[in-house]
């Protein structure tokens, strides 16, 4: 840490925690964590491992997100206690050991040289402090284990100069020089590989206010950032039980928390189960700054586990509750996590405006009225802007279908036509008897029915794939023609073929290429002589009324 800093905010770091150095090694017990470590040798650095075992314990006793402390310590010294002559770290401008302390009387001189833990718990208590302050800005709704939450902290830690200002004064753009996004930048490339990016804050010279020829403190316009990308919380805070989702396609599961051991190859999306605490790479000396959690994973057929490194994984989201939607509803209804942010979307169409769940998780979203079979998708956003897994629906189809259309009946139809929703299924009732048949893609339909008379009244109605039935539509059958003849029951000793017709009518039996006829009465009845015939024989029976129409054909067998 540099002097610029020493000069008044460590004072003021010291006056507000009411911290002293003779407290220090009283309230260190986060060393302990790291016993399992070969023991600290005098004027020798300690393993890669080692140190990353001590800034995490440290980072996790004082709640700063790991990832913010490694990264001071990366780009204060590259983790370096001592040099490689054994002396301890210096810089240019007075900083001592691995947090780069300036040298201050306040502090015991030759722990900051020589204890690496001393030196530690200095570094975590200013850079505390830092977040404490009240004239930083921080980002509206995010707590301590934000990593984005500590960029104004990480600046004060190494002075709220004007060379640190987050945008050049004279043209507002990124100042990429800047203390707080070198470390942000170590963030990003030392605990994430470079697999994600931070959340951008949307900086502008006006929100600073400072002489950029001055070396006076700047002055902070703007208290608090909305910030509308992807936020991060620290990847250490993943308990026994939580469930994590795998971010990359092909990350490996290791049999050891090392990359040298056995893998196993999963996928993006795969879900993981925490199995226990954390762990540091099992090679000593490696330089891995991320840290490997146990996981397994079931499904029905395969049960794995292992270590996955805490860059590849973060916490699952589920999909959101979403009630059933049809082609009458105007709103969105469903649960999810309390006050998190729903959003619709039609394709790539957003629908109705995005809502917060209430503090039970319930959300109900005014949308437009949308057309059956449609598709929705449903997510929805926590505080850190990361987008849950889809919940897709269907809009159900709650619509009957219209009054079918349904062409000419008359006496001398065997089928119904007309036209209804496509698929529907066509029902018609004539009597105490229904007939039915499916409407084609086009929503043509034919359904097979006997020949009615003249006058009778049938019912037609349609049942769309969803059920829904719609109105009856009653047409009555008209003449064209007699009415189909009755025929009496025609036995083999029989020599007439008798039954009903209109009056006058000239009935026509015909037997194979032969044909008998006879005139109907007054009344409509008729006789018809013709020879005995077998028992199966058919016989085919229609009438023809004076102007030349004749009936449908009735068909008969002979029976014994």
């Amino acid at each position: 840490m540099k002097s610029m800093l020493l000069k008044a905010g460590l004072m003021t770091s010291l006056i507000f925690l009411g911290w002293s150095y003779k407290e220090a090694s009283a309230e260190m017990l986060w060393p302990s964590k790291c016993a399992s470590y070969e023991k600290i040798v005098p004027n020798k650095n300690p393993s890669t491992q080692h140190i990353n075992c001590l800034l995490t314990s440290a980072a996790l006793d004082a709640k700063i997100p790991p990832e913010v402390l490694k990264a001071v310590a990366a780009t204060e010294s590259d983790w370096r206690q001592f040099d490689s002559k054994g002396q301890p770290f210096k810089s240019q401008d007075g900083g001592i050991g691995i947090m780069q302390i300036t040298n201050q009387t306040a502090y015991d001189q030759e722990k900051l040289k020589n204890d690496i833990f001393y030196n530690i718990q200095v570094g975590v208590n200013i850079l505390n402090s830092m977040y404490n302050r009240t004239d930083l800005p921080k980002i509206y709704g995010a707590g301590r284990e934000v990593i984005e939450n500590w960029y104004f902290p990480v600046m004060a830690y190494n002075g709220t100069k004007p060379v640190n200002s987050p945008v050049y004064w004279d043209n507002g753009k990124r100042n990429p020089n800047a203390y707080q996004e070198k470390v942000f930048a170590r963030i990003k490339q030392d605990s994430f590989l470079n697999e994600i990016n931070l959340a951008y804050f949307p900086f502008t010279s006006a929100d600073f206010e400072y002489n950029p020829g001055s070396d006076t403190n700047i002055i902070f316009k703007k208290k608090q950032y909305t910030i509308t990308s992807q936020m991060h919380a620290s990847r250490y805070y993943y308990q026994k039980g939580n469930k994590v989702v795998v971010t990359k396609d092909g990350v490996r599961l290791r049999s050891q928390p090392s990359t040298s051991s056995n893998s196993t190859t999963l996928r993006k999306g795969t879900t993981l189960i925490i199995d226990g605490h954390f762990t540091f790479d099992k090679t000593s000396s490696s330089q891995n700054q991320f840290v490997w959690y146990p996981v397994k994973y079931k499904s029905t057929d395969i049960k794995l586990a292992g270590y996955i490194p805490s860059v590849y994984i973060s916490k699952k989201l589920n999909a959101p509750i979403v009630n059933p939607v049809d082609d009458h509803d105007r709103d969105l209804s469903g649960k999810a996590p309390s006050n998190v942010m729903i959003q619709i979307m039609n394709g790539k169409m957003r629908i109705g405006q995005p809502k917060k769940t209430d503090a039970t998780g319930y959300y109900k979203i005014t949308i437009p009225v949308h057309k059956a079979g449609k598709t929705l998708t449903v997510t929805y956003k926590d505080y850190l802007n990361e987008v849950s897994l889809s919940t897709t629906i269907k809009v159900i189809d709650k619509t009957p279908p219209a009054v079918p259309i349904v062409n000419k009946i008359t006496n001398k139809a065997a089928i119904i036509s007309g036209k209804t929703e496509a698929y529907a299924k066509v029902y018609v009732k004539i009597a105490k008897k229904t007939y039915s048949a499916k409407a084609d893609r086009y929503g043509k339909y034919k359904v097979v029915i006997p020949v009615q008379n003249t006058g009778t009244v049938i019912s037609v109605k349609a049942k769309d794939r969803a059920n829904n039935v719609g109105d009856v539509r009653k047409i009555t059958v008209k003449r064209v023609a007699p009415n189909r003849p009755t025929v009496n029951t025609v036995k083999y000793s029989s020599k007439k073929v008798t039954g009903k017709t209109e009056k006058h009518a000239k009935v026509t039996v015909k037997i194979g290429s032969k044909k008998y006829t006879a005139k109907a009465n007054d009344y409509g009845a008729y006789k018809v002589n013709i020879p005995q015939q077998r028992a199966g024989t058919k016989l085919y029976v229609n009438a023809k009324d004076a102007k030349g129409k004749v009936s449908a054909t009735k068909k008969v067998n002979v029976s014994k």
